[in-house]
């Protein structure tokens, strides 16, 4: 099983895809196919002992489109390191594409290249929700700022279909979002497509208030990709403004140091039952890093597609990898055809 891996998307790019790629060949055995300016690529690879040893192969795309480009710059640039990466997968030389690139042109070189699952309208964007205490993936967060509510519901399925696939939920929990508990609470396109969640045959919980989504009240939250966008960045600049706001508070003024300095000696005394902690914490500090997670799967396409976050470190990268790995193990593509099909969705 190969994993193309965009080499030329992201700010930092393409040091830290190397080095995560690097990193996942090492610890994994996964086998990664670089796609990228070859002779950038390779001076990358270079920097590694023994590199060359690792299951890693490159495939030169003389052409890059930047995080700034408009979405159909892939269109003109037909062999940029996206264009190229799709192609490998429609081909059967690679299972699975991922990229920390420009998003929109990610998306639309799936459309172009793999195409859409049969019956999908709209493929989306999901985006597990780390803070959530259970496992949680919102849908849509970008893809379609407008939608319908029959595009709603496909959402729905699909994100049913990888919970059950991806965390392995026998009966996974499905909400949409909304300003109220109540049925009748929303706007025009929330309430007409409650009913037609309620008749889907998913376990659908109703409606789901933003407060809910950290709560873990449903495994499977849906939205319109313009209100899940701004879920995933507001909860992101909260997370970091208040790790920001407690690092300013213990170290920020002479009488905190101080009080900090004096705590030293209690700190050391308590040593044992801090080791005993430490794991858990590091748990839960491991649970809502972003970086473990490393990218949000574009649904509905046909093929495995994995888009990264656009200033994505080493780690990121690793993480994306592995999820692009897992869905392509997991069949991730062939689970949502298969229950498209069973629905009679996409049927002739």
């Amino acid at each position: 099983m190969k994993i193309a891996v965009d080499a030329m998307g992201g700010d930092h790019a393409p040091e830290v895809v190397v080095a995560g790629a690097v990193a996942e060949a090492r610890t994994r055995g996964t086998q990664v196919v670089l796609v990228g300016v070859e002779d950038r690529v390779r001076a990358e690879l270079a920097k590694y002992p023994g590199a060359a040893e690792l299951a890693i192969e490159v495939v030169h795309a003389s052409e890059v489109v930047e995080m700034a480009e408009h979405t159909l710059a892939v269109k003109a640039k037909r062999d940029s390191s996206i264009m190229v990466g799709m192609r490998l997968v429609r081909e059967g030389r690679a299972q699975a594409f991922a990229s920390a690139g420009n998003s929109g042109a990610v998306m639309a070189a799936a459309l172009f290249v793999l195409g859409r699952i049969p019956g999908v309208e709209r493929p989306a964007i999901g985006s597990i929700y780390p803070a959530a205490p259970a496992p949680c993936l919102i849908v849509d967060i970008g893809a379609n700022a407008d939608c319908k509510p029959e595009y709603l519901v496909q959402f729905a399925i699909m994100g049913d279909t990888y919970a059950k696939t991806m965390f392995g939920l026998a009966k996974p929990a499905v909400g949409i979002v909304s300003n109220g508990e109540e049925a009748d609470k929303g706007s025009t396109l929330i309430r007409e497509t409650y009913p037609l969640l309620q008749a889907a045959g998913l376990n659908f919980v109703g409606n789901v208030e933003g407060k809910d989504i950290g709560r873990g009240l449903a495994n499977v939250v849906v939205t319109d990709g313009l209100t899940g966008n701004v879920i995933v960045k507001l909860t992101e600049g909260v997370v970091s403004f208040l790790t920001r706001l407690l690092k300013r508070e213990f170290t920020a003024g002479i009488r905190n140091k101080i009080a900090l300095i004096l705590m030293i000696p209690g700190l050391i005394l308590a040593l044992p039952g801090l080791a005993l902690l430490y794991p858990t914490v590091a748990d839960v500090r491991k649970r809502v890093d972003w970086r473990e997670i490393g990218g949000a799967p574009l649904l509905g396409v046909n093929g495995v597609v994995v888009i990264g976050h656009g200033r994505s470190d080493a780690k990121a990268i690793q993480s994306m990898i592995r999820m692009a790995e897992k869905s392509a193990q997991l069949d991730l593509v062939g689970a949502i055809s298969a229950e498209l099909a069973n629905r009679g969705i996409g049927k002739s």
